[in-house]
């Protein structure tokens, strides 16, 4: 009884420390040298990591050479339940795709030794499919295991010497909704949440960003607390998913 009074606290039934379903499918994209598409729940991301064999100008004169990564983000204009218009069609890519896309590249070069792909850039391309809440941690979740599907093809051509990522990165999202801490929240809780929040961290739990806001609404200490641990429970499992899905890409 005391199981089901709890599920009932949320619109979608799940336990409040209880993910989507989060599934890694990788391959989507043949021509990407490492690609996946991510869902979690009913968000879905194609994520997808191609090599370019240059770096930007700034980095030329780096006394060491190294390589870098870089993130691009749309949401397909079917994504949402109103058309979304295109960048191309609008004149320009919106505040928040920019804001997102930093982010990924961020996350992702927080765990990579920039100095073992030199002369490379990692181009992540992730596409927004479905939105139904959480495309951002979607997204760096599905982008780290496309990067490294990538990178594990380098290496195995001979084409570096050695793996560039010294850990992997996930992200989910956490929220108080009703009263209660929650994790990873679909839109449905994510529109009505007293506070939100997006969590990145490595996989030996180390945090490489936090990212919390009340919506009309303030917490405490002992909330982000709880907020932070739940975040580091949810992590903790997408990583495992992860590891699974790049290792049967191999």
């Amino acid at each position: 009884m005391e199981n089901f009074t709890q599920n009932q606290g949320r619109p979608d039934g799940r336990a409040f420390d209880q993910l989507r379903e989060i599934k890694f499918e990788a391959g989507i994209a043949p021509y990407a040298t490492g690609s996946v598409l991510v869902s979690f729940g009913n968000t879905k991301v194609i994520c997808a990591a191609t090599i370019e064999k240059r770096v930007p100008p700034w980095m030329n004169s780096l006394e060491t050479p190294q390589g870098w990564i870089s993130a691009e983000y749309s949401m397909l204009p079917y994504s949402t339940l109103e058309r979304k218009k295109r960048a191309s069609t609008a004149g320009k890519v919106d505040g928040r795709s920019v804001e997102i896309q930093r982010l990924i590249g961020r996350a992702l070069r927080a765990v990579t030794v920039l100095e073992n792909i030199p002369g490379i850039t990692i181009w992540i391309d992730c596409d927004v499919l479905q939105a139904d809440g959480g495309t951002r941690t979607a997204s760096i979740s599905g982008a780290y295991v496309a990067a490294k599907i990538a990178v594990n093809k380098l290496l195995a051509s001979g084409e570096i010497a050695a793996d560039p990522f010294s850990d992997s990165v996930a992200a989910v999202s956490v929220g108080i909704y009703n009263g209660e801490t929650v994790l990873d929240l679909p839109y449905e809780e994510d529109k009505d949440a007293e506070v939100d929040a997006n969590i990145v961290m490595t996989g030996s739990a180390k945090f490489v960003e936090v990212q919390a806001s009340g919506e009309e609404a303030t917490f405490d200490g002992t909330q982000l607390s709880e907020l932070i641990s739940l975040a580091k429970k949810g992590i903790g499992e997408i990583t495992a998913l992860q590891n699974a899905a790049i290792e049967s890409a191999k």
